[in-house]
């Protein structure tokens, strides 16, 4: 192991900010998802509104979507964030105050609050090859995939205890609140421009950016991960049903998102291979998914195997946002990286339902199978795209962030 992407990485000026920034600002993204949901059951009395409700919104996210990235990339990010900042608070807010007389209304505001997600995501991966090279690029993306469990851990962490502590409202318009002040943050953060020719030459069409050879395989298995992944968090809830014990649930996810911090950790920290196959790493996971498979005898070695298999998520995934980055012009990347978004909410909302049957039918093992053969089908597209060559270390960053004052000519 060294340390030397991380060296360069942090060197970079203004890379600290624009890395934080990203994170508060999805963060109450996802600190959103558990107050809504009891928003929608308290107020209609059922959890199957709730799923309307949570299926409305991820319509109006995956529709949205790639509008949103493409205009970042016409007309540059800082802009888009800012207006989709304010309308997606505008939204929550409506959610938080809605009457409970008038909770019929909750998924038309879902769809709209869906619509208006802002692409915090997608403009933090296009702007990396912008902002850093080298081993510093690469290293971003392992940071940007492992910041991410954080996320998942923190944020509906953060909405349940507000719904606990007072009610779902207030969680609600919290995450409005956080929403408003954390996106403008990280929308002043955005790297400087393209130049105007940039943004111009070359223009791609939606079908022409998705219906290539390398980019189509690597958008596909993403969303076969993201399937997977619904699923293995279904079963992990169904498992801990079945045991009597609800809260092994939570340590199940805690341990499995654990092993991913430190995969992706100690995948930012490796030299790396001369050439590095994708495929390799997709191998990983599906084998990280088979164990599980055997493992569900006791809640010891459930968790043991769990955490064996998240070590190797998030070098994966950070492989395939870099791979994915570097395939696709500049003038197209939050596009591309929009397109992604909406195939993971695509591949959850399918990967969630499919695993539901599967449990009702066969039993909580057989989601890990299905995972582990979503994964190999993965790996199998994943063959042909070419590999990554080992960067040389990069002793600074490539560009200064437009948030940065530069020194006087």
């Amino acid at each position: 192991m060294e340390l030397a992407g991380y060296r360069a990485l942090w060197r970079t000026q203004g890379v600290t900010t624009l890395l934080v920034s990203s994170l508060l600002a999805r963060l109450p993204m996802l600190a959103t998802t558990v107050p809504i949901a009891f928003l929608a059951k308290d107020a209609s009395g059922s959890f199957r509104w709730a799923g309307v409700v949570a299926g409305s919104y991820a319509v109006g996210t995956a529709l949205a979507g790639p509008l949103w990235s493409r205009t970042a990339d016409r007309r540059g990010p800082r802009g888009v964030l800012l207006v989709t900042g304010i309308a997606w608070s505008v939204m929550l807010l409506g959610i938080a105050l809605l009457p409970g007389s008038l909770f019929r209304l909750l998924p038309v505001l879902a769809v709209l609050a869906g619509a208006f997600v802002p692409p915090v995501s997608q403009t933090l991966r296009a702007a990396w090859p912008r902002v850093v090279a080298g081993l510093a690029l690469r290293t971003a993306y392992s940071v940007d995939a492992t910041a991410q469990e954080l996320l998942f851990m923190a944020g509906p962490m953060l909405g349940a205890t507000a719904v606990s502590v007072a009610s779902p409202r207030l969680g609600v318009l919290l995450a409005a609140a956080m929403s408003a002040v954390f996106i403008w943050w990280y929308a002043l953060r955005q790297p400087k421009p393209l130049p105007h020719g940039s943004h111009t030459a070359a223009r791609l069409s939606a079908r022409q950016l998705l219906w290539h050879r390398h980019r189509l395989p690597l958008i596909l298995a993403f969303g076969l991960w993201i399937m997977s992944f619904s699923g293995i968090s279904l079963a992990i809830v169904a498992y801990a049903d079945g045991h009597g014990q609800r809260l092994i649930a939570g340590v199940l996810e805690a341990v499995w998102a654990f092993g991913s911090l430190v995969g992706g950790a100690i995948a930012g920290a490796l030299p790396g291979r001369r050439t590095s196959y994708l495929w390799r790493r997709a191998a990983l996971v599906t084998a990280g998914m088979l164990l599980c498979v055997f493992a569900t005898w006791s809640s010891l070695s459930l968790g043991i195997a769990l955490a064996m298999s998240g070590l190797t998520l998030a070098p994966a995934i950070g492989a395939l946002y870099g791979r994915l980055g570097a395939l696709t012009p500049d003038n197209a990347r939050t596009e591309m990286f929009g397109w992604m978004s909406s195939m993971a909410t695509v591949g959850s909302a399918i990967g969630a339902a499919a695993s539901g049957a599967l449990i009702d039918g066969f039993g909580v093992r057989y989601v890990w199978l299905l995972a582990a053969v979503l994964a190999a089908v993965s790996t199998v597209l994943l063959v042909r795209v070419p590999p990554e060559q080992a960067p040389a270390p990069e002793p600074e960053g490539v560009l200064e962030l437009c948030a940065v004052p530069s020194a006087p000519q």
